[in-house]
Order: structure tokens, then C-alpha cells, then sequence
């Protein structure tokens, strides 16, 4: 990354000298003082931009235009700002479901906004026209899924243009011409940088615009952005960028983009550990992003070489939520050794406003090729099934669970009770059912919910709760619990 000396004037008084390093050292410090406090959760909707999109439409600062509708009416609108000659072309959430970026828009909008880094946004906003189009699906968005309301996938509607939204993506980039492009997506929390456990937090791509992948100045210009997104993204989270794959899809807008004569950068938020709502993920996609816009106005990314591109790991997909390491499980009367691959896959509440988690076994055996958000080493330890507790319980309180002689910790995980919320999930650490509801015979197979204890030395040690790791010698507010379930 090179060095280029910038000058601030800090109040009326003193003159610091930040380097390009620093300067991006300070966007990631400050980040909290733009971050915009209204969305605050990957479940946001289109009615919670409208009162942000006004407030910037009412700032002579910005030009808001509505450039189109969604098929269920909802408005698409183009925010811009920038006196530059070049344009740049920014959207999210294509796929209803993809949020992370259109968080991160917002964020930028108010960076760009407030008086704070003078020198860089004049650098920025005197070269460039700067033009971001948030949540291109909104009716996806409405009921958190990747499809719209026609039930196609805009980013494989780039010929045809049967949906409105891909209609008005298309104008717009013939209009704007734009010179770059950043195509704003999530990707799978369970990709990781390829023969590391480190998860892919960000993945790049410089799009294909033919099946031979050949590299032209468009392309080339937009892996050199990348080089420099990436050191920038190293700093801090380290390891965890990929490469994504870079396979020529002739349907797709990236790829057409891309063969239309604009530097295609897609942008793909994966995984953070401990980052369940994406907001650290968030905050890297405002860092390299502003950074980009940087590099770009002042062209020092031509330098860099493209070389640098084929150096960032390809994305791979072999991370769970949780592995278990060599665990022993007891079979027809045999004890073997296997490794458990664990999903905590999220289920939405009627509105899509909020979700709990209904895990799974995705894959069992040897999976010393794959990793771990958490993982556990089972050695000598053997699985127990879970029992259900003989009579009623209907005293739901954490520190009846945390009491010594909690039954949870005698190997319980099903609890009968005569009154089951209407929800089908609890925050305690086991699973209430039904006076009726039949147990199912426990046998250890994919698709099933990882549900059982450890025994280690003929001592309970843990328990293994729709897929989450409780210590039983620690209190349970202290550990990484989600949810039981209510099975009626």
C-alpha cells in the first residue's frame, strides 16, 4: 500500500500529518461516530429507509431520484452525491435476504455527510460521482429471502429482464456508464479461506464477462481495487478474506456488467465469529469501501500490480458451527470414533423480524478436512442420549438450571410441561414437549438435531443442546447459548 502524506488542520491550533495507512487506521476508529443507529439487525425492511432516504433527499448535499418500483410497489431509490466527472455505481441487496451492505450504505451516507475528513472526501467527491442504490428486492427483503416477489433470482434476470428490478438495475448502469461498480452481497457464514478454519469475513471478485475469464483493462482495473481492499481488510481481520469463485454465469447482471464496459466488483459478507447480526462484517464493508472510493479518486490503485490478485485465497466451504473431534458413539453394542459436523440453522418468526435456531448434523465421520467456528476435542469422550425428565416441570427459570442439583445436569434434555408458549423455541437449555409428544430414538445421522451429552470418565462434562456446547460446571448465562425447542 503506498504512502501518500495527507494534512489535517485539527481545530484552529495544531497540524497533524496522517499517512494513507492511518487515514484508513482512523476510518475503522471512528466508525462508531457514523454507523446509523436505525439498523441495527440483518432483518431490516424498506419501510426503515424511507425516513433516511427523506432526510437525505431534504440535504442539497445529495440528489435522491426514484428510479423505479419493486413488483409489489415499493420504490427503488438512486442517492447521489458527488461533483466528479467519473461515475460510480454502488447496489445491495439484490438478494432479499443480504443485508450487510445496505447497513453499511447507510453508514457511508452519513460519513459523506458529516464535516469530519475534509481533505479525503473533497479528494473523493470533487473526482467522483458517487451513486447507491439500496435494496434492490425489497419485497425479498419484506420476508428475508434471496428470491423477489416473482420468485425468480434478479442476479439470473440480466437477459431476459423479466422483473423491474433487474429493468431498472440495466438502465441505470447504461445511464450512469459507470466506470466501477460494486455489486454488495452476503455470502454463507460457512465459507472459509480455502485450507484455513478461518472463515471467509469477506470475499472478492473481479468478475468474468466470458467463459474463457480473460483479463482486460476492465477487469484488470477492478483487481487492482481488490489487492487494495484486501490489505486493507488484513489489518483487521487477518486471513479472512477469499477469493470467489470466478466461473463465467452469462445470466448474471455481475458478468454482464462487467462484459458492458464496468470494472465489476462484487463484495461478498460471510462469517464473523460471535458477529451473529453481521455488524463487525458491516463495519469492514464501510472501511474497504470508503478506501476503494479513495484509491480510485486519487488513481493510485494503477500501481498495483494484478499479480497480487491470484494471492488471495480461493473461497472454500468447510466450516460448521460446531466440531466435535473424535468423539465416541456407541452403536449395536460397538464404540466408534467420529467427528461431528454442526449447523445452527436460523428459522424466521412469522413477521421476519426475528429468528431462532433449529440445528442439524450436516456431516459425521472423518472431517479432520474440515473446521470450526467452535471446535471441541471429544477425545475419550462418549456420547450419552439425552433422557426426558419423568414428571411435569413448569418452573422455568435459569437458575433452576444452574442449581447443583439441576436435573438438566443428571442428563436430561426433554422436559414435559402443561403449558408450552405458543412459540416454538425456548432460551433454556433444553427441549420442552408435550405430555403426548413421542421422543425419537436416538441414533446419530445427518439431518438430525444434535441433542445428547459427554461423559468423560463416567462423569456428565457437557451437553450438547440443539447444537450448542454447554459446560454443566459453568453458570449457562456465561456460555454461547441460543435455543431449545418446543416440540408439541
Amino acid at each position: 500500500m503506498q504512502k501518500k502524506i495527507v494534512v489535517f488542520l485539527i481545530g484552529c491550533f495544531s497540524l497533524t500529518i496522517y499517512s494513507q495507512e492511518e487515514i484508513t487506521s482512523k476510518l475503522y476508529e471512528t466508525y462508531e461516530e457514523f454507523k446509523e443507529p436505525s439498523l441495527n439487525k440483518r432483518r431490516i425492511k424498506h419501510q426503515q429507509l424511507q425516513p433516511l432516504i427523506n432526510r437525505f433527499a431534504a440535504n442539497p448535499k445529495f440528489e435522491v431520484q426514484k428510479v423505479g418500483k419493486s413488483i409489489e410497489g415499493r420504490d427503488l431509490s438512486l442517492i447521489s452525491i458527488g461533483s466528479g466527472e467519473t461515475n460510480i455505481f454502488l447496489w445491495s441487496q439484490m438478494h432479499g435476504d443480504e443485508p450487510t451492505a445496505t447497513q453499511a450504505i447507510f453508514d457511508i451516507l452519513n460519513f459523506l455527510d458529516a464535516p469530519d475528513f475534509k481533505e479525503e472526501k473533497n479528494e473523493i467527491l470533487s473526482k467522483l460521482k458517487l451513486h447507491f442504490l439500496p435494496m434492490l428486492n425489497p419485497d425479498g427483503a419484506e420476508v428475508y429471502q434471496r428470491r423477489n416477489a416473482l420468485g425468480i433470482d434478479i442476479n439470473r434476470d440480466a437477459l431476459r429482464l423479466q422483473s423491474p428490478e433487474g429493468r431498472t438495475l440495466k438502465r441505470l448502469r447504461d445511464s450512469l456508464d459507470a466506470k466501477f461498480g460494486f455489486n454488495l452481497h452476503d455470502q454463507s457464514t460457512y465459507y472459509n479461506a480455502e485450507l484455513t478454519n478461518k472463515p471467509a469475513t469477506i470475499s472478492y471478485l473481479a468478475t468474468a464477462f466470458n467463459y474463457e475469464k480473460d483479463i482486460n483493462d476492465v477487469r484488470s482495473n477492478a483487481m487492482k481495487v481488490i489487492v487494495y481492499m484486501n490489505n486493507i481488510i488484513q489489518k483487521y481481520a487477518p486471513g479472512q478474506v477469499g477469493r470467489y469463485n470466478d466461473d463465467f454465469e452469462p445470466r448474471a447482471f455481475g458478468d454482464n456488467i462487467a462484459k458492458w464496459g464496468t470494472s465489476l466488483i462484487l463484495i461478498e459478507s460471510g462469517g464473523y465469529a460471535n458477529d451473529t447480526e453481521k455488524q463487525e462484517i458491516r463495519k469492514l464493508n464501510y472501511v474497504s469501501i470508503l478506501s476503494a472510493l479513495y484509491t480510485i479518486a486519487k488513481n493510485s490503485y494503477q500501481d498495483i500490480p494484478i499479480e497480487d490478485y491470484e494471492k488471495i485465497p480461493h473461497n472454500d466451504r468447510k466450516l460448521f458451527d460446531l466440531k466435535l473431534e473424535h468423539v465416541t458413539y456407541e452403536l449395536l453394542g460397538k464404540e466408534y470414533i467420529l467427528d461431528l459436523g454442526i449447523q445452527r440453522q436460523e428459522v424466521d418468526d412469522e413477521k421476519h423480524e426475528s429468528f431462532y435456531h433449529k440445528s442439524i448434523v450436516v456431516d459425521q465421520g472423518d472431517l479432520s478436512t474440515f473446521y470450526g467456528y467452535e471446535t471441541f476435542d471429544a477425545t475419550r469422550y462418549k456420547i450419552v442420549p439425552a433422557k426426558r425428565y419423568p414428571r411435569a416441570i413448569n418452573t422455568n427459570t435459569r437458575a433452576m438450571w444452574n442449581a447443583e442439583n439441576s436435573p438438566f445436569k443428571s442428563g436430561y434434555g426433554y422436559f414435559t410441561s402443561d403449558f408450552l408458549p405458543p412459540i416454538a423455541y425456548t432460551e433454556l437449555p433444553g427441549h420442552f414437549v408435550s405430555e403426548s409428544y413421542k421422543i425419537p430414538e436416538f441414533k446419530l445421522q445427518p439431518g438430525v438435531n444434535p441433542t445428547f451429552f459427554l461423559e468423560k470418565d463416567g462423569k456428565l462434562t457437557h451437553a450438547v443442546i440443539n447444537g450448542f456446547l454447554i459446560d454443566l460446571s459453568k453458570p449457562i448465562e456465561k456460555q454461547n447459548f441460543g435455543n431449545g425447542l418446543i416440540y408439541r
